[in-house]
């Protein structure tokens, strides 16, 4: 018998995602001590979520302290975001010096900071009301 071939259509695009899904796929689904779900898939380290993409493994400067330096890309965004959504840990024991609130203010960003638990919760509800959210998330305490 003869080899099978494959055939390829070349130039074919696969359908762009509609709206609800890109929604979907950066909606939080569970959020627990050490890991988050997010679109179906779990992460373990600390992420950045971005209406196009899911930063895997963010790091800061400072474990447990944020700086204006860690938000580089995201006061670089255009559109700037109406909300940035910070959650501090199961715990809240990551702070937000006051730099980095006056930063986000200087480019009329609003600022939301909670424990994880609920700012998971708010960065489900801003990007269901149809505000252009990013948020940080620090998964342990």
């Amino acid at each position: 018998m003869g080899a099978r071939l494959k055939r390829f259509r070349f130039g074919a695009k696969r359908a762009s995602p509609s709206p609800e899904e890109k929604l979907r796929s950066i909606m939080i689904d569970r959020y627990e001590l050490g890991s988050i779900i997010i679109g179906g898939k779990k992460y373990v380290d600390d992420v950045i979520i971005l209406p196009e993409k899911i930063i895997d493994g963010w790091r800061r400067k400072e474990s447990h302290r944020l700086s204006v330096d860690d938000l580089k890309d995201i006061l670089a965004r255009q559109p700037k975001p109406d909300v940035f959504v910070v959650g501090t840990g199961f715990y809240g024991r990551v702070k937000v010096p006051s730099q980095v609130v006056s930063a986000l203010e200087s480019r009329g960003i609003e600022l939301v900071v909670e424990p994880t638990h609920l700012a998971s919760k708010t960065f489900n509800r801003l990007l269901e009301s149809g505000k252009n959210a990013v948020a940080a998330f620090h998964l342990a305490s």
